[in-house]
């Protein structure tokens, strides 16, 4: 187990030559994620479902660092037709890509669905990447040098639980139990992947990250789905006085994308003040994101939703 006390985005090591695609790269963590994986070299494409506000943060970046090399393309995770389109695009566009940061996401809205009928935090944050992942597996795998799948999860997976009878919410809902499910599924995916890349002797690995409490505008997201100002009020309060910078929330998954400590199935958050702020360590997710056999049920569903298989043998099956 690794504890870098002091390590931050300073730290990440030359990325030139590498390829990057960051979801959800135009605010927060994956702006600023962007943002240091560009200072360092690589060529990120910005993986953004408002391409105006992804051109916008581009610029920003640029203004920063002139010589950054940045692509923005259109992906809706909430639509599995984006999906497929963006990653025919970029297939056609790059024969490598070196890391996929599975960053994109949406917290304790007011229920709703994506295009394709999924509740909207279940469909984004785990499936609309789940599909992602398994379309741009091939040029992964054809990517030399060491390649990374980073999922982000959240400290909230502990409160998660996987309701195969109701994934969807459609009986009863809570928005707050939704994400815990939706985070909970980011860790039962990270690590199954990593599983059967190890059982398919795989060179990429999969890693899992969170960012403790960091200000973003995800926090802001519900309140303002919801139309409560005081609940908006409330939340900026906090993010101005607890909250980490959305810059420090970015270093578990630079950590996890770039260090060469990592091995694959870890799990990088902050380890600082009950993991909810400092420099990245590795640390452990609950049980029941370490549940094999519901990991496996999850992954058989999560095809069978999506449509999208994955080309590895499942543990066991080598």
């Amino acid at each position: 187990m690794f504890n870098d006390s002091d390590w931050t985005a300073d730290d990440v090591p030359d990325q030139s030559g590498r390829n990057v695609v960051v979801t959800g790269a135009n605010s927060g963590i994956g702006f600023e994620a962007t943002k240091a994986f560009a200072a360092k070299g690589a060529h990120v494409v910005m993986a953004c479902r408002s391409v105006e506000r992804g051109r916008e943060a581009k610029r920003d970046i640029e203004a920063d660092y002139p010589g950054a090399s940045l692509t923005v393309h259109e992906l809706d995770l909430a639509d599995l037709d984006s999906v497929a389109a963006f990653v025919e695009w970029y297939e056609t566009t790059y024969d490598s890509l070196s890391v996929l940061a599975n960053n994109a996401g949406v917290m304790a809205i007011p229920r709703s669905e994506t295009a394709d009928g999924f509740e909207t935090q279940f469909g984004v944050n785990h499936l609309g990447h789940f599909a992602l992942t398994g379309r741009l597996l091939g040029v992964l795998r054809r990517t030399s040098g060491a390649t990374r799948v980073v999922t982000q999860s959240s400290m909230a997976h502990e409160s998660g639980e996987i309701d195969f009878d109701d994934l969807q919410h459609d009986e009863e809902y809570d928005k707050w139990g939704a994400y815990g499910q939706s985070k909970l599924a980011n860790l039962l995916f990270a690590y199954e992947l990593d599983r059967r890349l190890r059982a398919a002797g795989a060179s990429v690995t999969s890693v899992a990250c969170h960012p403790g409490f960091a200000a973003t505008n995800l926090q802001l997201r519900g309140p303002q789905a919801e139309g409560s100002r005081l609940r908006l009020l409330g939340m900026k309060a906090v993010n101005a006085v607890v909250a980490q910078s959305a810059a420090a929330g970015a270093w578990p998954l630079l950590y996890a994308a770039t260090n060469p400590d990592i091995d694959g199935g870890e799990y990088v958050g902050p380890g600082g003040l009950l993991n909810a702020r400092g420099n990245p360590t590795e640390q452990e997710s609950n049980e029941r994101s370490r549940d094999e056999a519901t990991a496996r049920r999850l992954w058989s569903v999560s095809e069978d939703l999506t449509g999208v298989g994955f080309d590895l043998p499942a543990p066991g099956n080598e």
